[in-house]
């Protein structure tokens, strides 16, 4: 496994983690969760990413039941949560949801006991939350880390101008900064990671835990002639995936890059996990995977990182035809 730094901090995150959204509670239970991040840990995984909307709740206290029977040393791994949904859904009442320093402040204790954690290694603002104050939110944050609850903070689907404007309030008053964001990226989802987080990258740094690099399982292949029973665009509820990734012109390309892939001897999933982790801003890339042999097959993507070569890349580039263009006039 590789390791690299989380932005500017010190805090070292091996190069592909292991997430619970989706997964944990809806598709697996508690033997299945304690298998895969058994070998994901023992595979050389130090981030296992959760947030209190996942299952509402349930997906937290699922990753806490783990945890806490594998018993290991608290020193060797990186646990996360996120808040700004809640965990009630329809039920939340007002300051349940969002970024008021109520919420935030509620939300970490309740993740620590749901997660059965002392701290959490990250904590992330899920959403911006224009209705907050943005010294709200970075005053929260910042206290939190000096009372020993958290131990690093960051965002998720956050703009450049809100990262930033985070980063100017914190100079202001001399508090702690985020470190990281969680954006979406994957072959086909790259405007946050190849242009809009450009200068964040460039003055401030930015850790980035990626989520979805395979564009919910369609970039493995299998929804390519449809869609299988029990996979993710199958549950109930998630009909937005398969309305975002089940797109003619889509299909075309996948096809394309599954030849490649069989070209170069290596899975169209761990092609594709690779693709991101090539990128040098990526600090993690969190893998969702439901079954053993998904998991193992996501690792690969350490070896099929070796085959992509600059030539290789240039052909990805052709079939995908979406880099996004950068504006330096």
């Amino acid at each position: 496994m590789d390791y690299r730094r989380l932005g500017r901090s010190g805090l070292q995150v091996s190069v592909l983690s292991f997430g619970s959204w989706v997964t944990f509670h809806k598709q697996i239970d508690d033997s299945i969760a304690d298998e895969l991040m058994g070998i994901a840990y023992d595979q050389g995984i130090n981030f296992f990413d959760n947030a209190e909307t996942y299952a509402l709740g349930e997906s937290e206290k699922m990753m806490g039941r783990v945890l806490k029977k594998k018993k290991w040393d608290r020193t060797s791994y990186i646990v996360s949560s996120k808040a700004f949904f809640g965990w009630r859904g329809k039920d939340n009442k007002p300051n349940q949801t969002g970024l008021s320093r109520k919420h935030l402040f509620e939300a970490c204790h309740e993740a620590l006991q749901r997660l059965q954690v002392e701290y959490l290694d990250l904590y992330f603002c899920h959403r911006p939350d224009t209705t907050v104050p943005i010294e709200e939110v970075v005053w929260t944050m910042h206290n939190l880390i000096q009372q020993g609850k958290i131990l690093y903070w960051g965002t998720s689907q956050w703009s450049a101008a809100e990262i930033m404007e985070a980063h100017r309030v914190a100079q202001q008053y001399g508090l702690i900064a985020p470190v990281m964001e969680q954006p979406q990226y994957n072959m086909f989802e790259r405007f946050k990671m190849e242009q809009d987080y450009l200068p964040v990258f460039q003055n401030v740094g930015l850790g980035t835990t990626i989520w979805s690099p395979l564009a919910a399982g369609f970039l493995t292949g299998k929804y390519i002639d449809g869609i299988p029973e029990g996979s993710r665009l199958d549950i109930k509820g998630f009909d937005w995936l398969k309305e975002r990734w089940l797109q003619e012109e889509k299909i075309k390309k996948l096809k394309k890059l599954v030849a490649l892939a069989e070209k170069l001897g290596v899975s169209m999933a761990s092609l594709a996990i690779a693709w991101t982790i090539k990128n040098p801003n990526v600090s993690t890339a969190i893998l969702g995977a439901t079954k053993k042999e998904q998991l193992y097959d996501n690792l690969k993507a350490l070896d099929t990182l070796k085959v992509l070569s600059s030539d290789v890349m240039e052909k990805i580039e052709k079939i995908l035809q979406n880099k996004p263009i950068l504006d330096l006039a």
